[in-house]
């Protein structure tokens, strides 16, 4: 498939932002536990406002492949079939949640509603932290869903699919947060979230090497064989029948070489995985400042998220390229 970036950066940065807003309630809900120093109002509400700004830059970023974006609120109109449809839905509701999340903590309202077994206070903060992880969770599936559930596409057509986008977009979120909370002085926060940050590197590189190894194998069910109805073994395309582009040559393939493609894949696991994932570490091991280092891994992630999704996009071979494989 040909990769289209305003989708590149939708998928990556509200990813990166429910992620943020993962950590954020993770952090509050251990704090009142005890587990955790508790991160102070003014933390949260900060942070639920760097999280609402990276789902607001992914909206933007969506509207850049509408064909139409002054039609875009038909798209919520077939949300019992389209997964797009609950995407553009939950989206919204998401964004909402922070906000109230956020103000909730910026000017105070907050007060206790009851109590847990135990004496822990049940707070307006609290319910609106668990809705929106709820909702964090629910847009991570859907996002990935609308890929996942094409099964002519086979590289796309798998659980593994589903696991990356929420794996992937929950440690850019946690490394995020480790340097938001290292700049704004949460130092209590830093080793919990670094480490959290770490084990969700280290299993989406995990699941990523898994979807690559499975993407590998696939056999395809279209040949040209299937395509002319002849069984013949030894049938070659010598023209697409027309001389010039169209739509279908331009759009359906990303007209790169097989050694860029092999290229980008080492690219993308070094700077999205190992890379970020010692720089993380080196953080746990000494007593540096880990300010600085710790916004290099977010960047580091981040940009190699950016190159991880191309590379998803672009290893989708549809089977419409059998029929113009002699110009692709």
């Amino acid at each position: 498939m040909h990769p289209a970036f305003s989708v590149i950066f939708l998928t990556t940065l509200i990813g990166a932002g429910q992620g943020l807003f993962l950590a954020l309630f993770g952090a509050e809900s251990l704090g009142l536990l005890g587990v955790l120093p508790a991160p102070g109002s003014d933390f949260l509400a900060l942070g639920s406002l760097v999280s609402l700004v990276f789902l607001v830059l992914g909206l933007i970023a969506s509207f850049f492949h509408l064909g139409r974006p002054e039609r875009a609120w038909r798209t919520a109109t077939k949300w019992r079939t389209s997964w797009l449809s609950r995407e553009v839905i939950v989206l919204p509701a998401f964004m909402g949640v922070v906000f109230l999340y956020g103000a909730a903590h910026w000017f105070g309202i907050n007060p206790p509603l009851g109590t847990l077994a135990g004496g822990y206070p049940v707070l307006p903060s609290v319910v609106l932290g668990a809705l929106g992880a709820l909702l964090a969770i629910v847009l991570y599936v859907t996002t990935a869903m609308i890929y996942a559930c094409i099964k002519f596409l086979q590289e796309w057509h798998s659980p593994l699919t589903v696991i990356n986008y929420t794996v992937l977009g929950a440690a850019s979120g946690f490394t995020l947060a480790a340097a938001y909370a290292a700049w704004a002085g949460g130092t209590g926060l830093v080793s919990f979230l670094v480490t959290v940050a770490i084990v969700l590197t280290l299993l989406g590189l995990v699941t990523r090497i898994a979807s690559l190894v499975r993407n590998a194998r696939i056999k395809a069910k279209s040949t040209l064989q299937t395509a002319i109805g002849i069984k013949h073994p030894k049938i070659q395309q010598k023209s697409q029948g027309f001389m010039g582009g169209s739509f279908n040559t331009r759009e359906f393939f990303h007209h790169m070489s097989a050694a860029f493609l092999r290229g980008m894949k080492w690219v993308f696991l070094l700077t999205a995985f190992v890379i970020p994932a010692i720089l993380l570490v080196v953080v746990l091991a000494t007593r540096m400042d880990p300010t600085g280092v710790l916004i290099a891994a977010f960047v580091i992630q981040y940009l190699g998220l950016v190159a991880e999704r191309w590379f998803f996009f672009a290893q989708a071979n549809h089977p419409q390229n059998i029929y113009y494989q002699s110009v692709a």
